[in-house]
């Protein structure tokens, strides 16, 4: 008898346990509240749920203890943190609506898309040869798909001002935190969705591994942010991005100092940056945040202004042709995309 991987075993549990907590949570309240399957499959939301109660379990009893323990940037008003922290709860309940409202309907029409085009249904890993013997070498080859895509998307929403406008929302935060990561446009939650969804459609990933995909990434991202010093060496650094990697992506720009291009753009592995040349290593250390006043005004709004003013920078800066031009840009007091140099607002 063929031993199981390790990944259906932990595959098996938890779709037990998303199972029992549909059954004896989210169908009950639904029906409570008569909302049926208006929002979709119960379970789907049970998924959806647990994904992101796990993922604030670990982060809130691992990673904010580093923060304390091994501090990278000493915070002159920790206020300005808890407003990621209600980004973060505000995305673990919602995201099942998003799932539901968006990707589903984008899934079922993106699948008959791929099939006129002769994409097969059951997607490209599965007619691989042998492939079903090797479940880790099928994960790591959609896991390196998925990481590739993100690394060119974030690179493109650094370098689209229409994109850069939604996008820098993420990078106003002055304190970047182990919250940090949920912090961000839900308008740019349901282009970067939508984009990545295609690549999980395009290969064909089993559900059970999506579950363990969608966690694993959540986490390393989270750690990313994560305001510690603690990195995970002079070699492994090179693969998998750390807390000290990331941080350089969310430097201020400093013109007393060596400017650095935009860099460090991988969401869990390194080896994109290294491989095309944006990864930086600086030991040194810098303040966080931007260096375009409108964008760091985003510090003083509350969760639901900073949805707000950042689809006014999108609306002026999509409505224009200087918009749709690859360039770094600020914004001005009618929230129009103003070029500037590389070295004045790199974020």
């Amino acid at each position: 008898m063929a031993t199981r991987s390790m990944l259906d075993v932990l595959a098996q549990w938890w779709w037990l346990a998303v199972d029992w907590f549909s059954a004896h949570a989210v169908a009950p309240a639904l029906a409570a509240l008569h909302l049926g399957n208006l929002l979709g499959d119960p379970q789907d939301i049970a998924f959806a749920l647990l994904t992101g109660f796990v993922q604030i379990a670990i982060v809130a009893c691992v990673f904010r203890p580093l923060e304390a323990f091994a501090p990278a940037d000493a915070w002159r008003d920790g206020k300005l943190t808890w407003v990621d922290l209600r980004f973060t709860f505000v995305l673990v309940v919602f995201s099942p609506l998003l799932a539901f409202l968006v990707l589903s309907p984008f899934a079922n029409l993106f699948g008959g898309m791929l099939d006129r085009l002769g994409v097969p249904a059951d997607g490209l890993l599965n007619h691989i040869p042998r492939i079903q013997e090797h479940p880790y070498l099928a994960f790591g080859i959609y896991y390196a798909a998925n990481d590739l895509a993100y690394y060119w998307m974030h690179r493109a929403q650094h370098a689209i001002p229409w994109w850069w406008a939604l996008h820098s929302m993420h990078h106003s935060q002055r304190q970047v935190n182990c919250w940090t990561n949920s912090r961000v446009s839900w308008l740019d939650v349901v282009i970067e969705s939508c984009l990545l969804a295609t690549v999980g459609l395009v290969m064909g990933v089993d559900v059970g591994q999506f579950a363990v995909l969608v966690l694993l990434t959540q986490l390393v991202q989270d750690l990313a942010h994560t305001n510690t010093r603690l990195g995970f060496g002079r070699y492994l650094d090179r693969l998998i991005v750390d807390p000290r990697f990331h941080r350089q992506h969310h430097w201020l720009p400093d013109p007393s100092q060596p400017p650095l291009p935009d860099c460090n753009f991988g969401q869990v592995l390194s080896i994109w940056d290294n491989l095309f040349g944006t990864a930086r290593y600086v030991r040194a250390t810098r303040a966080s945040g931007v260096g375009d006043a409108m964008i760091d005004a985003d510090n003083h709004h509350g969760m639901l202004a900073m949805q707000w003013f950042c689809l006014r920078r999108f609306v002026g800066a999509f409505t224009r042709r200087a918009g749709w031009k690859p360039q770094f840009v600020s914004f001005d007091g009618k929230y129009r995309p103003v070029p500037v140099p590389a070295d004045v607002d790199a974020s």
